[in-house]
């Protein structure tokens, strides 16, 4: 009679940690929304059947609400309004809710009509300094 074979048990490796979640990742499933190849007729459902106009939105506009989302809004319009108590760029808005660009302006846009959200121009710095501050950073240097 032969003994059984026992055979050693390899211990497993851990799993890999999860990244840890944005409250912008949480408001975006809250939402409902999901990857834009999941099902292209939701993207013409989020889009509306609006005139097809769209306000003048580049990646680097920026969002920021006027107000709380109201009863009507529809849960992508709460989402956006939900993230954009800070100001956000409309790239991060697209990436936040995974949806396209041009689906985001169309939602957008319609948030701008109904006065919901502001879009501002982002900050620009100037290329070149102003030459009254660097004499004044000059002139105290000079005084030490």
């Amino acid at each position: 009679m032969t003994p059984p074979r026992r055979t050693r048990r390899r211990p497993q490796p851990p799993p890999a940690p999860q990244p840890p979640r944005s409250p912008a990742t949480e408001v975006a499933e809250a939402a409902g929304t999901k990857g834009p190849g999941d099902n292209p007729e939701r993207l013409y459902s989020v889009a509306g059947s609006g005139d097809g106009a769209r306000a003048e939105l580049d990646l680097v506009t920026l969002i920021v609400a006027r107000s709380a989302p109201p009863v009507s809004a529809t849960p992508e319009q709460a989402a956006v309004l939900r993230l954009c108590t800070a100001p956000l760029s409309v790239a991060e808005l697209s990436a936040y809710l995974r949806l396209p660009f041009s689906t985001m302006t169309v939602l957008l846009t319609e948030l701008i009509t109904a006065e919901l959200v502001q879009a501002r121009a982002p900050i620009v710095r100037q290329a070149l300094p102003d030459r009254s501050l660097l004499e004044a950073v000059m002139h105290g240097l000079q005084r030490l």
